[in-house]
């Protein structure tokens, strides 16, 4: 069996995904978001594998602090001013391996006088 790119497909378990998250959030001003990934179908890790990491802002002055499960990716940080997303690969500053279940979480604090847009991207390979 043959899928659309031409790759022999035998077994649906060969197929390894790349899950992926984008998020684009605004957060106010001396305000903080608690998980930019909160909801997401891929907060939490489907299985062992690897994660990374790329965030930034739309201007100075924000902070961020990034987990997955137990570990603490980076401790809290002043991130990139960007106005764009992360480019893959070159600004996927952060990676780290996760467990099944583990949940990837990215909190942003914003102690500025003024809304701020954080954009996130998180890469995953599955499996392994």
């Amino acid at each position: 069996m043959r899928n659309f790119s031409g790759v022999n497909i035998h077994n649906i378990r060969d197929v390894k995904m790349m899950p992926m998250i984008m998020v684009e959030t605004s957060v106010a001003a001396g305000a903080s978001n608690p998980n930019l990934y909160t909801g997401s179908a891929f907060e939490f890790a489907r299985s062992r594998g690897v994660v990374s990491i790329g965030v930034a802002q739309s201007a100075t002055g924000a902070f961020c602090t990034l987990q997955a499960g137990a570990d603490i990716i980076a401790e809290e940080f002043s991130l990139p001013i960007l106005t764009r997303f992360p480019i893959i690969p070159d600004e996927m500053y952060f990676t780290d391996v996760v467990e099944q279940g583990d949940r990837i979480v990215a909190r942003v604090r914003n102690p500025t006088g003024g809304a701020l847009t954080i954009r996130s991207v998180v890469q995953m390979s599955m499996g392994g």
